[in-house]
């Protein structure tokens, strides 16, 4: 209670709190730049992107590029009104580039993941139920706002079947030093198939403030969200041949049977979240080279995962109970690190930190599973250290980042190296070295169910990954990165074959993991041909690791202006294919993947037909989704036993406002 209490009184410090303005340093341009400026290249049928967004700002003082969006890591980018086919590609539901995932059928389930990253440096383990943690907003998925009027951002789209989605976010300055922001995300589709309507809502709300001396600055949020899902297990066995043969009477897809229809799942959330720093020397002109600051960041996240089933199922096995099941776990996690920042114009940015993590997960009651004790609770204290490093010498810039937990009930370490080089306006290159160890996720760790099958308790290591990333960026050639992965001791889940259940293992040979991609634009007039090409292969004697060898995404559309300029218009053909191989099958109890290899999924094309225009501010989009299903073969999973989505056709709208 005194944590939350705490919490509590922090966010409303934040009041008193703001991010940094300034433009992003040359660290980030050159990490970053290429990306961040795809939406703004010159061509001669777009235009640029303040001449299309002055036009409805009241103030005419106001530029577009005044309106500053801040990362929680202080990268600044601004508000993009234009229309391009990156912005095609990110109107979704999570509303971010989803070409590494394979969505499911009804909008807000889960996606299985064809292309794997691993960029994730966090020293804990993870709350589990990661297959509804793809619309769950984390820290890093919030950003802070600097704008010179109110700026107001609607996102609507169309769902399946009585329901909708929606993405209303609104954030002004009342002064120079201080800016709010209140957002929320909702959805509600029912879905094609029975028993699989999904109900989610994101609320988001932060404040940022700086005194007008510069010297303190500081941001903060409040999050809170659900994710609920109902759950049906996929289609029955006996009906998955009746899916597949395309017979006419079962188009209707509320007719196949799937494996029950009295089960949900949902995951709640809420976080309190600030970060505040001092700046101690303030820069008084340019003959000062040393620079020093203090900081907090403190925050407080309480969570849970429920599962709930009117009547037992022989899907999952016995039961303890007959009706009325039940399996909740929870996590209370309370974290604050100090942070000290120097900068030289020699030595260049150092930041050293220290963190205490508070941690107490599990479920209320003790198990015994014959005669073996399951405790019911992980909580416990860590104490991490850990640092950071930049230097821009001429245009090469070298970075690195470090963190180890030096005591308490978790052992976890990362080590990361980064070098990069712009060669021109266009070209950059980079290289990356990772190493990180740390625990896997808590629901291989400790599980407790009603499901007499589904309880654990493990002393598995920790995972650790090496990586290597080579990346060139260059919007006249293309893009194109290298990614080496070796993963040791890698956490899993897997249908015993005995019982045909899901538990969890862990496996004894290293397996190792290539992925090549390319990206490349091709014009020509008022047409264009966007491409992304990933290779993929991987070295796993338990063939435990299982990704697509090719996944591609095509896109040909055509772009220009009509009715004296007034609408900007772009169509196209988007084509999505990936290879045939042992996809990931989706257990709705744990919430998670498990590996399987008894059939490979894959090898089907989907074709997307859209039509998008831009208004003013307002972007306008209308997409034929898999509008090849009828006609291509009824073999399209995004998991076994889990049909991807028919031929549908949707539409919708971003539409942003400048008072």
């Amino acid at each position: 209670m005194r944590k939350i209490l705490l919490a509590f009184f922090l966010i409303g410090v934040v009041n008193l709190g703001f991010s940094q303005i300034s433009p992003t340093r040359n660290k980030d341009q050159n990490q970053e730049g290429l990306i961040k400026n795809e939406n703004y290249q010159d061509d001669s049928y777009q235009g640029s992107t303040k001449s299309t967004s002055n036009e409805n700002i009241k103030n005419k003082d106001a530029k577009i590029d005044m309106y500053l969006i801040i990362s929680h890591k202080s990268d600044t980018t601004y508000v993009d009104t234009t229309l391009t086919v990156k912005k095609e590609y990110k109107f979704n539901y999570l509303r971010k580039d989803n070409f590494n995932l394979m969505p499911f059928s009804n909008v807000g389930q889960s996606y299985n993941t064809l292309i794997y990253m691993f960029n994730d440096n966090n020293l804990m383990p993870s709350f589990g139920a990661r297959a509804r943690h793809f619309n769950y907003m984390e820290i890093e998925d919030i950003n802070y706002y600097h704008v010179p009027t109110p700026f107001t951002d609607l996102y609507y789209k169309t769902a399946f079947e009585q329901g909708q989605q929606v993405d209303a976010f609104f954030t002004a300055n009342t002064s120079k030093q201080f800016n709010f922001s209140i957002a929320y995300k909702g959805l509600r589709s029912l879905g094609k198939y029975q028993h699989a309507l999904t109900s989610t809502g994101n609320f988001r709300f932060t404040s940022s403030y700086k005194t007008k001396d510069n010297r303190y600055i500081a941001n903060g949020h409040i999050v809170m969200q659900d994710l609920l899902n109902e759950e049906n297990g996929g289609l029955q066995d006996s009906n998955v041949p009746y899916f597949e043969s395309g017979n006419p009477e079962f188009k209707d897809r509320d007719l196949l049977a799937v494996n029950f229809e009295d089960a949900e799942n949902i995951l709640k959330g809420k976080r309190f979240y600030l970060n505040h720093k001092y700046i101690i020397n303030k820069k008084i002109d340019s003959l000062t080279k040393n620079k020093l600051s203090v900081g907090q960041v403190i925050a407080f996240e309480d969570k849970y995962y429920e599962y709930n089933q009117d009547d037992q199922n022989d899907y999952f096995g016995g039961a303890f109970r007959q009706d009325d099941l039940r399996d909740r776990v929870t996590l209370e996690d309370f974290n604050t690190k100090l942070y000290a920042n120097y900068s030289n114009n020699i030595v260049g940015d150092i930041q050293f930190n220290t963190t205490y993590n508070n941690f107490n997960y599990g479920y209320d009651k003790v198990t015994y599973i014959n005669s073996n004790l399951i405790t019911n609770r992980l909580k416990g204290d860590v104490i991490s250290i850990g640092g950071t490093y930049f230097k821009n010498i001429k245009g090469f810039n070298i970075e690195g980042e470090f963190g180890l937990n030096v005591s308490g009930d978790f052992e976890g370490n990362f080590l990361m190296g980064k070098a990069s080089y712009q060669f021109t306006d266009d070209i950059l290159f980079s290289a990356k070295i990772n190493h990180s160890s740390r625990a896997p996720n808590y629901n291989y760790l400790l599980y407790q169910s009603v499901y007499e099958n589904y309880n654990w308790e493990t002393s598995f290591n920790n995972t650790e990954t090496q990586n290597i990333e080579f990346v060139f960026q260059s919007n006249k050639i293309a893009n194109l990165s290298l990614n080496i992965t070796s993963i040791n001791d890698y956490a899993y889940f897997k249908k015993v074959s005995d019982t045909g259940l899901v538990k969890p293992f862990q496996s004894n040979k290293a397996i190792s993991y290539l992925s090549i991609k390319l990206e490349k634009e091709f014009r020509y007039k008022k047409f264009a041909l966007d491409n992304s090409i990933v290779y993929q292969t991987v070295n796993d004697d338990n063939q435990v690791f299982n990704v697509p060898e090719f996944v591609t995404r095509n896109t040909l559309y055509y772009s220009d202006y009509f009715f004296k300029k007034a609408l900007f218009l772009q169509t196209g053909i988007t084509f999505n294919y990936f290879s045939n191989y042992y996809m990931n099958g989706y257990d709705p109890l744990l919430a998670e993947f498990y590996v399987q290899t008894d059939r490979e999924y894959g090898g089907f094309p989907r074709f997307d037909f859209f039509v998008n225009a831009k208004i003013q501010q307002a972007r306008i989009y209308f997409k034929a989704e898999h509008f090849n299903s009828a006609w291509t073969g009824y073999d399209f999973y995004s998991a076994p036993n889990h049909p991807y989505r028919d031929f549908v056709i949707r539409f919708g709208l971003v539409w942003n406002f400048f008072l």
